[in-house]
């Protein structure tokens, strides 16, 4: 004669004791769990720069397995490329909708720059990650960065184009490097005297930039 085999309750209960159904921890959707790796990234990128960083930080920072971060990223590298190109797509979506929304090409161009000022100081860990890679030259982030710099350069004159159409190919081509160049400077010699705002950084900016590009083009 056979007796019936011993069974825990749990079997028949869901997974508890008590009969109610077990509580599962819900998994982070994938696009909110790579964000949020990059933000901790950043961070630590931007502390301690990306050579002394260590993925198992990072890591213990997120709060998930090492493994699972070469599983997003591939690797280190691949993980300072994602947080770049994150900070890439922040800086222009704000610089290109504050520029966008003027009415005229000098109102554009003083909110274009206000808002690369604004974002510089408010989001200061992208703006530290940015500046200390800009010294990998010959890397794939020395590539990306190059491609920040190529996407702000072509928005800045696809925006002045649009107001002044006559300035000429050239010269707006001209110009937005000499605004990219130049704005990438002055936020680093802004970093030496906290009471430089980004309202005063733009008015600065402005006196040079602006002066000498509506006396060649025209503009109003």
């Amino acid at each position: 004669m056979t007796t019936a085999r011993n069974r825990h309750p749990a079997d028949d209960s869901g997974g508890t004791t008590s009969g109610q159904p077990r509580h599962t921890k819900q998994r982070m959707p994938r696009a909110q769990r790579e964000r949020q790796m990059i933000a901790v990234a950043e961070a630590v990128f931007a502390e301690h720069g990306y050579a002394a960083a260590a993925m198992d930080d990072i890591a213990e920072h997120v709060g998930v397995s090492k493994p699972m971060l070469y599983e997003y990223f591939g690797s280190k590298e691949g993980l300072l490329l994602a947080c770049i190109r994150q900070s890439r797509t922040e800086l222009h979506d704000v610089t290109a909708r504050a520029a966008m929304a003027a009415d005229t090409a000098e109102e554009a161009m003083r909110a274009g720059l206000r808002a690369f000022f604004e974002f510089i100081s408010d989001r200061q860990q992208a703006w530290a990650l940015l500046r200390h890679e800009m010294l990998l030259v010959g890397t794939s982030a020395s590539d990306e960065l190059e491609t920040t710099r190529r996407h702000q350069t072509d928005m800045i004159a696809g925006v002045m184009r649009a107001h002044t159409p006559n300035a000429g190919e050239q010269r707006l081509a001209a110009f937005a490097e000499f605004v990219v160049g130049g704005c990438e400077r002055l936020a680093l010699w802004c970093e030496t005297d906290a009471n430089i705002t980004p309202t005063t950084a733009t008015e600065y900016a402005m006196d040079l930039l602006w002066r000498g590009f509506a006396s060649q083009a025209g503009a109003d």
